[in-house]
């Protein structure tokens, strides 16, 4: 059974750092392009980071988060990561992980508010 769970979200103060996390299970981890998407309240979801597999040789930003937002992973523990720095309110969403092109289930996400 294939499975999401992201994890690190919270508040934090306009300019702080949060770290995401996506632990994968119940599928063939390593080869796929991982993503992580967010979604603010009204608007569509959108894709804000990719990383190639297996070895993330190569990642791709949306414009609004390129230069502050960094996406890793660990394949020995299925593990995809967000680093978010210099957060903005308008970063403010529910961020998932999943496939690029979203192949799989969602899962719950993680609530990201940044906010003074």
């Amino acid at each position: 059974q294939v499975q999401l769970v992201e994890s690190g979200g919270g508040w934090v103060q306009p300019g702080g750092s949060l770290r995401l996390s996506c632990a994968a299970s119940g599928l063939s981890f390593s080869f796929r392009t991982m993503a992580w998407y967010r979604q603010a309240p009204g608007r569509q979801r959108e894709e804000v980071a990719s990383i190639s597999g297996p070895v993330g040789s190569s990642s791709t930003y949306a414009d609004s988060v390129k230069g502050r937002f960094t996406i890793s992973r660990d394949n020995a523990k299925n593990a995809v990561y967000l680093q978010m720095n210099s957060l903005k309110p308008e970063d403010t969403a529910v961020y998932y992980c999943n496939t690029k092109g979203s192949t799989l289930p969602w899962g719950q996400g993680t609530q990201v508010t940044v906010s003074s």
